[in-house]
């Protein structure tokens, strides 16, 4: 290899490459014979270490090394390959990066020597099972990941969406098939709920703007797109490859591929892709579900975002997301996981909701069970993973002993559980301890316990070894009685040599054991010429080093001979029983899935309450109704994860959002005032209750929502040509279109991505179609203050005769007071009816400490601004220190009514029927109209105005 490998101080500590000049030369032969593939990084494995090359090299030196000091030249001249050579530590670190938070690509690993290598594992996000040892290894793992099928199709305006998923880990496939919209929301809904990782598609015209939003939708959720031929989607075997997949009655099977054609395409695309059928370890193994989008509150990327739920590698701290915050499970990884899967899947059935809610009051009011039971979780293993392994015969010994050690755990558990007499001990016992009274019985888990105590020799494991009991097996008895026979002979060999030699054995003359000589004599060199004489006729010279001197004689050699096959035979013998051992286990595999699901549930609920009673302030429990029933109240409502911050006392709010009366708040007030977080709050406290949690407020009645939408501020995608302005507009047209009277809607700070004039219009259209349309419980904060007339709007409905009850539209603002002397702005952080009399950016500008004259011309010019017009001056009184406009609220009501009748007429025309001229005609006289009625109407001038170059004015 060329190129100087003497490291420098800025270079990385990287592994040496150790390949002579053939050795390089035959690597550079097979690897230029690899296909091209940007979205595979392929690692080759030098058993000391791992290396990568060309285009893989650079990426992983500048991402992972960040510096490309350490990238090496195999070869010379043209035909020279780049390398970088990577530790055991740092590829493990660089796998779970790029499965578990990248999931950008495919990982593929060789094996080999020269120019002969093969593929030995490969690895994508939503196939983990070659490097579950890896991603396991820190408990990163945070869900099972899934792998998922789609395949979209238009009929007659209609989008069918089919999908099919698979969990390689659980072994779990699932089906279902959707009508979706052109944003694809409930698509994007059900991949998050889903936690897939991978999605298989066909492969299409990716210019078109169909397969562009599908796309979209998958990078949103941060999905590895893989693309197969359409052939593939083709459901003609499906039904055979089910029946040896899955257990179960094969009719099930054939009436779930018969009910949708489009979904059983997907999976046969599915079982294509994942190789299941390759293995036979896989038959019997699956179990097959339909999926429904109504099984859980539909949450999208944007709102897990908004709401913060999930960790991000930006958190200052764990409690910056609700998951960091809300994750206090004991298990090793399985609570955890089952914690991020519920936060994605928040229920909709209130019986399911109470049922969670009654097991954590239990644990919130019982002290002693929360302690005990805590206690007991922490020292149980990850069970889900041991079945994992057990399942696939990829466990040892180890693996079979902690499976033990959680099973005989499992009583003491059950007698915690016993000893609680409050008020939910049938509830405990319906959902704990019945199912645990019947694994532990004899039958049960009794006969996996008795399996290892006569299988494993469990008194070797406080020496660390893991080793079938000798009386296990008759055979194995007899070669560790032979074996210990020979042993005693090598002793009685050392001692007979010791008094050959007159050394003793404990200072002098030592007895070692190596895997080149097997057992065999050693002294110093200081000893060595007292026994010269004697080494050099009765004995054989080995080995001399700094150390000392080997030796060995017949006798010993003969011995030692015997006693190295004799171990391998035991060894052999032990791999045999071993694998036996691991097969009766394995018919234990489903008693222990369903002791993992309970501990997880037991686990999460349990952390649940611990947050609850722990917090700064106490949480309470919700009261929960469905969506037909009831209203959202929250009493002193607070951010759980705000308040969990250092050197922070939060304020409390109130939201109250109640049909008919307050069930669209439009909420006002200056930036940094408190807006964002208090309607992120409600969207949190209504997450954390339908996941059965307690809430962080004073009171709580909260009735369930089947979704939560929330535009809470957009980032731009360039990468992806999409500005902050088209992100939000896309944000806000999915909220537009899948939104339901059932949901909770959060919007905050909409249309300032464009002009004032456009960003208002947007605004208060997109107001007056929730409020006339969708008609769901919604909080709209917003600068534009002239929204804050849609309070007092009697007019017709744009969108059509209502629909349901009436909403109720009502004005909050978020509270601050500015000193009349210093002029100094102070947050209160309150929020309170009404709607805020004034803008405060420029006391903003002044606590960023802008300069002060041009915070003065910016005063200035707000001035200059806010009277527009000459008009607008004889309806203003001064009041005080501030100027108040009177009657200007109106003015805006009647313009904007009188916009949307001239829009409404102007629709009717009979266009198709009318030539240019006589549409031009009448399309002048509904202009002159307008401005006839404009002379009276401040507002409605400056509204035409804007258009004045767009709109010919008529005269």
């Amino acid at each position: 290899m060329n190129g100087d490998d003497v490291e420098t101080e800025n270079e990385p500590k990287l592994p040496e490459f150790k390949l002579d000049a053939k050795q390089a030369q035959g690597f550079i032969a097979f690897f230029r014979k690899l296909p091209e593939n940007e979205q595979v990084i392929r690692f080759f494995d030098r058993k000391d270490y791992y290396t990568a090359h060309g285009d893989n090299a650079t990426f992983i030196a500048q991402t992972y090394y960040k510096t490309l000091a350490g990238m090496r030249q195999l070869g010379s001249g043209a035909d020279s390959l780049s390398g970088v050579s990577i530790s055991r530590s740092m590829f493990e670190n660089i796998v779970r990066n790029l499965l578990l938070e990248r999931t950008d690509c495919t990982i593929e690993l060789y094996e080999g020597a020269g120019s002969k290598w093969q593929l030995v594992k490969t690895g994508t996000p939503g196939k983990l099972e070659n490097f579950e040892d890896v991603l396991y290894a820190n408990n990163e793992m945070q869900d099972t990941p899934v792998v998922m099928a789609v395949q979209a199709t238009i009929r007659e305006s209609e989008r069918s969406v089919a999908i099919a998923f698979a969990d390689l880990t659980k072994r779990q496939l699932g089906m279902t098939e959707f009508l979706d919209d052109d944003q694809y929301t409930c698509l994007e809904s059900a991949m998050v709920a889903l936690g897939c990782r991978e999605c298989v598609i066909p492969q299409e015209n990716v210019k078109s703007p169909d397969a562009r939003k599908l796309r979209d939708v998958m990078a949103r959720c941060n999905v590895l797109v893989t693309e197969k031929k359409k052939t593939n989607f083709r459901s003609r075997d499906v039904e055979e490859d089910l029946g040896r997949l899955v257990k179960g009655p094969m009719k099930h099977h054939k009436d779930l591929v018969a009910s949708s054609e489009g979904a059983a395409a997907a999976l046969a695309a599915l079982l294509a892709y994942t190789d299941l059928l390759a293995d036979d370890a896989n038959y019997g193994r699956y179990t097959l579900q339909p999926y429904s989008l109504d099984l859980y509150m539909r949450l999208d990327a944007t709102a897990l975002r908004a709401l913060n739920v999930t960790e991000s590698k930006t958190d200052a701290n764990k409690n910056f997301s609700l998951f960091g915050l809300m994750n206090r499970t004991c298990t090793q990884g399985m609570g955890k996981r089952l914690l991020n899967r519920w936060l994605k899947q928040p229920l909709l059935d209130v019986h399911e909701i109470v049922g969670r809610l009654d097991v954590v009051q239990a644990f919130v009011e019982s002290l002693e069970l929360r302690t005990d039971l805590r206690s007991h979780l922490r020292r149980m293993p990850d069970i889900e993973r041991l079945v994992s392994k057990l399942e696939r015969r990829r466990a040892g010994l180890p693996d079979i002993v902690r499976l033990y050690q959680a099973s005989v755990r499992l009583p003491i558990i059950l007698n915690s559980l016993s000893r609680y007499e409050g008020n939910f001990t049938e509830i405990l016992n319906k959902k704990y301890s019945n199912d645990l009274q019947e694994w532990t019985q004899p039958d049960h888990l009794g006969k996996f316990d008795g399996l290892v105590e006569a299988a494993v020799d469990l008194e070797q494991l406080q020496n660390g070894e893991y080793i079938i009991s000798a009386g296990y097996d008759s055979s194995l008895q007899d070669i560790k009685k032979e074996r210990d026979s020979v042993e005693q002979q090598i002793q009685r060999a050392h001692q007979q040599a010791a008094d050959d030699l007159g050394l003793p054995t404990e200072k002098s003359l030592k007895l070692d054991k190596s895997s080149q000589w097997g057992h065999v004599f050693r002294i110093t060199k200081k000893e060595e010429p007292k026994v010269r004489k004697k080494l050099t006729s009765q004995y054989i010279t080995l080995e001399t080093r700094k150390d000392g001197i080997k030796f060995t004689n017949a006798k010993l050699r003969r011995l030692s001979d015997l006693y190295t096959k004799l171990t391998e035979e035991y060894s052999t013998t032990q791999r045999e029983l071993v694998s036996k051992v691991v097969d009766v286990a394995a018919t234990f595999v489903e008693v222990f899935t369903g002791v993992a699901t309970l501990l997880a549930d037991m686990d999460v609920l349990l952390s649940f309450a611990d947050l609850s009673v722990t917090s700064p302030t106490p949480y309470v429990r919700p009261s929960i109704t469905s969506s037909e029933e009831g209203d959202l109240l929250l009493e002193g409502s607070r951010h759980p994860c705000v308040e969990a911050q250092e050197d922070v006392s939060f304020i409390p709010n109130d939201c109250c959002l109640v049909r008919g009366k307050s069930w669209f708040q439009i909420i006002t007030g200056p930036n940094m005032g408190g807006k964002s977080t208090f309607i992120r709050q409600v969207g949190v406290n209504v997450l954390m209750a339908q996941v059965g949690c307690f809430v962080p407020c004073d009171r709580a009645e909260i009735s369930v929502r089947d979704c939560i939408f929330a535009r809470v501020g957009a980032g731009d995608c360039q990468l992806r040509g999409v500005s902050t302005f088209m992100a939000e507009m896309l944000e806000t047209a999915a909220i537009l279109k899948a939104a339901t009277d059932r949901s909770l809607i959060i919007i905050d700070e909409l249309g300032r991505g464009t002009s004032t004039y456009d960003g208002f219009g947007l605004a208060w259209a997109i107001c007056e179609y929730l409020v006339e349309v969708t008609r769901a419980p919604t909080l709209f904060a917003t600068h534009f203050h002239e929204l804050t007339v849609l309070e007092h709007s009697t007019g017709p409905p744009v969108h059509g005769p209502p629909c349901g009850p009436p909403v109720g539209i009502k004005n909050f603002h978020v509270s601050a007071h500015i000193d009349k002397i210093s002029r100094k702005l102070t947050m209160l952080y309150k929020v309170e009816e009404g709607p805020c009399d004034q803008s405060f950016g420029i006391h903003i500008a002044e606590l960023a400490r802008f300069p002060e004259d041009v915070v003065a011309l910016a005063r200035k010019k707000a001035e200059e601004l806010e009277d527009f017009s000459s008009t607008n001056l004889e309806a203003a009184e001064v009041v005080g220190a501030k100027r108040k406009r009177v009657g200007v609220a109106d003015d805006k009501l009647h313009g904007a009514q009188r916009v949307r009748q001239f829009l409404q007429d102007f629709v009717a025309l009979p266009l198709n029927t009318l030539d240019g001229k006589e549409a031009m005609g009448q399309f002048q006289d509904l202009m002159s109209g307008l401005h006839k009625d404009a002379a009276s109407k401040p507002w409605l001038q400056e509204y035409l105005r804007q258009f004045s170059g767009i709109v010919p004015i008529s005269n």
